[in-house]
């Protein structure tokens, strides 16, 4: 076991951990540390604990000091002049006519480089725009092609769910998601509506694949015929997964048919999936095959 911290940067989502040494850091706290980057300051996210050695990178590097008072001006500092190094980079691909979209500008804490942040349609061109850079800054300068769920993610904002942004709040990566997910979930395959804020499908179609897969496992399927427990034998209309209950048209004694709702335990019926047809419109079909193109181009854009 090994004593560490957990903390995160502005612009990476992910946890990193470092080592203490004999530093009373508590968690809202912000440190001084080194990274791959240079000299960092850090949010601390999860306090002093003991995790498996194999569970952190090594070597694990230490926590230089707790910021002082001087450390928090410097980092307001810095933001002041990420605010006006974003404005004249704008004004430098305005001058180049470079196809790209500006999305944030950072500097490291010990001001040893400036990075910028940038969306566009295939590679650009960006030696003269560098050069430019820096020779207005004079440090090191670095831009960074980013996707547009990693535009999302910095720049943050509100989902359809009225809650913040999960990639802005806590993902530290983004998971592979699919049209087929949607499917499980028997969500409505309007691109419009499972799309998220980046304009690719909702990060949160994954959390809650694996209950579905199960849930649906345990279901018929709508036209099957299932047996059930009054002895009665009916064809069913449709299923709540979450309520794992079966509405099913079945045939009484005098031919009559009727619909009865019933527990799926109080049926009995060959367990098989299928695929289901789904009625969408031909625009949809072309919308959702558009975005699929878009999820495979982000995967490999991620790689």
């Amino acid at each position: 076991m090994i004593k560490v911290i957990g903390v995160r940067f502005r612009q990476a989502g992910k946890i990193y951990f470092f080592d203490p040494l004999d530093f009373e850091v508590e968690v809202g706290q912000h440190v001084i540390v080194e990274t791959a980057r240079g000299i960092e300051y850090g949010h601390v996210v999860l306090g002093c604990r003991e995790v498996d050695e194999d569970k952190v990178v090594q070597p694990l590097k230490p926590v230089i000091r707790v910021a002082t008072p001087e450390d928090d001006e410097k980092a307001i500092l810095n933001k002041e002049k990420e605010r006006s190094a974003y404005k004249i980079c704008l004004e430098k691909i305005q001058k180049h006519e470079l196809e790209m979209k500006l999305i944030d500008a950072e500097y490291t804490f010990d001001n040893n480089k400036v990075l910028f942040y940038f969306t566009a349609d295939g590679r650009i061109d960006f030696r003269e725009l560098v050069k430019d850079l820096a020779a207005v800054f004079k440090t090191r300068i670095e831009l960074r092609q980013i996707g547009v769920r990693d535009e999302t993610k910095i720049l943050g904002g509100i989902g359809i769910c009225g809650r913040p942004l999960c990639c802005n709040t806590y993902l530290s990566e983004f998971v592979p998601v699919s049209i087929k997910m949607a499917k499980e979930q028997n969500l409505s395959l309007n691109p419009i509506k499972i799309s998220g804020v980046c304009g690719r499908l909702m990060c949160c179609l994954k959390n809650e694949e694996e209950t579905y897969e199960y849930l649906n496992s345990t279901l018929p399927n709508v036209g099957d015929y299932v047996n059930t427990v009054d002895g009665l034998r009916g064809e069913v209309q449709s299923v709540s997964v979450l309520r794992q209950l079966v509405k099913v048209i079945v045939t009484l004694s005098n031919e009559d048919k009727e619909v009865r709702e019933y527990k799926v335990k109080d049926l009995r019926f060959k367990p098989r999936r299928r695929k289901e047809k789904t009625q969408i419109t031909d625009e949809e079909l072309k919308a959702l095959e558009a975005l699929e193109k878009k999820e495979g181009k982000s995967r490999l854009d991620d790689n």
